[in-house]
């Protein structure tokens, strides 16, 4: 049926684990060569239905015409702003003032901010329920806002956004 040796074992597996999950179907005293030839059948239809319904798969497709007309495709991209933000302020303000912090907070806004891990991951990790982990967050971060507040540029009251 596959024309293929390695697609003919795969059928074959398929059709045993099937026929094991379904073998409260099979009824006594009838032939099993046959229901499980049905079985190798039926997967082997749905198999070639499936395929049918996925995209193909090119082997080599030319490169996006982009990638012919700019410098380097695989050059690393533009920093972000909120790095160069980071990179502005003096590494040192920035430490001490996450230093300054209560250790809980510390450790979440590490966990959050700088190694980029969920919510989820941190209070696994911390030992807490999520809830509280978003608690410490908004704290945190409060606290920390207040400690930077020397470092940013002074607003009128109208163009500070709420």
């Amino acid at each position: 049926m596959t024309r293929n040796h390695s697609d003919a074992e795969d059928l074959i597996q398929e059709t045993f684990a099937r026929a094991y999950s379904a073998f409260r179907q099979f009824t006594p005293d009838t032939n099993l060569r046959a229901w499980l030839h049905r079985i190798l059948t039926n997967t082997f239809i749905n198999s070639c239905r499936k395929k049918k319904r996925e995209p193909g798969h090119a082997l080599w497709v030319a490169p996006p015409e982009a990638w012919r007309s700019q410098a380097d495709p695989l050059a690393p991209r533009a920093r972000s702003a909120e790095a160069e933000a980071l990179n502005r302020l003096g590494n040192s303000d920035v430490l001490n003032a996450l230093r300054g912090l209560p250790a809980e907070f510390r450790v979440a806004i590490y966990l959050a901010d700088v190694e980029g891990y969920p919510y989820r991951e941190i209070a696994e990790i911390m030992g807490i329920p999520i809830g509280t982990v978003m608690s410490r967050l908004h704290r945190g971060r409060g606290k920390l806002r207040r400690m930077l507040a020397a470092y940013a540029p002074h607003r009128s009251p109208a163009t500070v956004a709420v």
